[in-house]
């Protein structure tokens, strides 16, 4: 590990270094309505290095100014965030999903004197910057866009070199909000030193999941203000001389159009979206002849004694062929993979490795690329990680990897790292014999009943997915009204169905289905555990960017 005098040269280097290496591979593209924008290695360096002169020399920025970006995901967006490294500044990814006024919370809180911006969100960029006055100059991303006498990053002067700002490792790379940004932002801030040590930790995951020495192709469909994204999608992969391309639409036909042109080899995901893909497989499956159903049942059990991968490919070709016949494989992370969603695609062969982390860890903790194949487990933790179970399950874990702490708001960070620098996750969890990590709950999640008995909804959750009748499940706590239990919490199952079974059953009759079916499966619970209030939804359940159901929005919905 590097000592802590040490600087951020290691990124800039680790940029140069792969622009000599990989200058005319393509780095980063996306399609856009006139077709593919495609930006080599020697490109995406040379637009970072002329927007950071820019920066340093022409706007005066300051050494550890804020530097905000609002954007969807595009190739721009690298070039913005290594322009900001360069320029010596502390790159804010904001998340393009928040209204304005979570927005200029957060900028309130962080106070940048210089936001990017794409065209889509122009507008509300000024408008924020009406009520932020520390934004001093707003820049867009997009190509010649004449616009209020603004400036963009590709009518800068060509010029491409300046005095670039040194900064320690302790320094603040990174400021990520995390969802959620009612009352105080909280603001994890990532240093230097948290980005070197989880490039460290992960190049020897990514060396034992992608084929040594070879260009691998990758489709990116997660936010880059989401830290997973940018430090795995982004960082990791461009610091092997990958390939990313961006999506500008997430409509799983769509993305399976990028995926089959671009020969998209590997993807980072989370596991709604891989839900979401086996049950557009499932549903084709469905619509063949009776005999090809058969057959294809039948391959899919023997797949299950298959040890090859390659094989299996052969024997769900046209599976294969639908996603462009070169995808072999993923990385689950942001919620619990579904060990069933997981296995399918494992028996069709393609490869899923869960992953696990959290922002306050920069993020990536554990990736499970353990040849046991054990679906549940997140995997052992990384190199630099030290992880143990504390009293009440509660999985606690120290590293160089762990954020410096909540930007202003040392009570907060006070809570959540401890004076042994141990970060209290608030996950629940379990560590096997052989140092597995298996993630069952979260303790802000969990339903304390009347006699004190505990229920994870995680749990019931994983439960309840398997009904055939279900799209969206959120269990939680709702409070009792009237009776001897007035007051305590019992365990509500919010169930959105699935959307065909409206073309066949009336709304009375779906609801009695689902509470027949949940019932049955119920079985497989304590009885304290079970379900006793469920309510039916025919609205998709609010979630966040990286498709977490938002408990506490579900909760107030049932309860108004």
């Amino acid at each position: 590990m590097e000592n802590e005098g040490l600087r951020n040269s290691r990124i800039l280097s680790l940029m140069q270094d792969k622009t000599t290496n990989y200058e005319e591979r393509i780095a980063l593209g996306i399609k856009g309505l006139y077709g593919w924008r495609e930006i080599t290695y020697k490109g995406l360096s040379l637009l970072a290095e002329k927007t950071a002169r820019y920066l340093i020399e022409d706007l005066e920025f300051k050494k550890g100014e804020g530097i905000a970006i609002l954007s969807e995901s595009k190739p721009e967006y690298g070039a913005c965030v290594f322009a900001s490294i360069l320029a010596g500044g502390t790159t804010i990814p904001l998340d393009i999903k928040l209204s304005k006024y979570e927005l200029s919370s957060i900028l309130s809180d962080c106070l940048p004197t210089v936001m990017f911006v794409s065209q889509h969100y122009l507008d509300l960029a000024l408008e924020l910057q009406k009520e932020i006055d520390s934004i001093k100059h707003i820049i867009l991303m997009d190509e010649h866009i004449n616009k209020d006498g603004l400036t963009d990053i590709y009518m800068l002067p060509e010029i491409f070199t300046a005095k670039w700002r040194q900064r320690s490792s302790k320094s603040t790379a990174l400021i990520i909000y995390t969802s959620g940004t009612t009352g105080a932002p909280k603001g994890v801030e990532v240093s230097f030193g948290n980005i070197n040590a989880q490039l460290e930790d992960l190049t020897d995951a990514i060396n034992e999941i992608l084929p040594s020495g070879e260009k691998t192709t990758m489709l990116s469909i997660l936010p880059m203000n989401h830290l997973f994204e940018m430090t795995v999608g982004f960082g990791m992969f461009l610091n092997f001389g990958h390939t990313v391309y961006y999506t500008t639409s997430l409509k799983p036909k769509d993305i399976l159009g990028v995926m089959r042109e671009k020969k998209i080899q590997f993807m980072l995901v989370v596991p709604a979206f891989l839900k979401l893909l086996k049950a557009g497989v499932e549903k084709q499956i469905n619509s063949l002849p009776i005999f090809t159903k058969i057959m294809f049942n039948f391959m899919y059990h023997l797949a299950k004694f298959v040890p090859s991968y390659k094989i299996k490919k052969l024997m769900f070709k046209k599976i294969h062929d639908s996603f462009g016949g070169e995808f072999f494989g993923c990385i689950a992370g942001g919620a619990p993979l579904d060990v069933e969603v997981g296995k399918f695609f494992e028996r069709i062969g393609i490869k899923v490795y869960q992953g696990y982390g959290l922002s306050e860890t920069c993020p990536v903790v554990s990736v499970n690329t353990d040849k046991r194949n054990e679906l549940a487990s997140v995997g052992r933790p990384l190199k630099h990680f030290e992880a143990k179970i504390a009293e009440g399950g509660e999985l606690w874990l120290r590293g160089p990897s762990v954020m410096k702490g909540y930007h202003n708001q040392p009570e907060m960070t006070a809570e959540v790292i401890d004076k042994d620098g141990w970060l209290h996750t608030g996950d629940i969890a379990r560590i096997d014999k052989d140092g597995h990590i298996f993630i069952t709950g979260r303790i802000k999640n969990m339903i304390v009943l009347n006699g004190g008995k505990k229920v994870f909804p995680e749990e019931v959750e994983s439960v309840i997915e398997k009904s055939s009748y279900v799209s969206e499940v959120c269990v939680l706590g709702t409070s009792r009204s009237g009776g001897s239990k007035d007051g305590t919490e019992e365990v509500t199952a919010v169930i959105v169905p699935k959307k065909e079974l409206y073309n066949s059953y009336s709304d009375e009759d779906i609801e009695r289905m689902i509470k027949v079916d949940i019932k049955s499966l119920s079985d497989h619970l304590a009885q304290y555990k079970r379900p006793t209030n469920i309510v039916i939804s025919k609205d998709e359940l609010p979630k966040t960017t990286t498709r977490k159901v938002k408990r506490r929005e579900v909760k107030e919905l049932i309860s108004v």
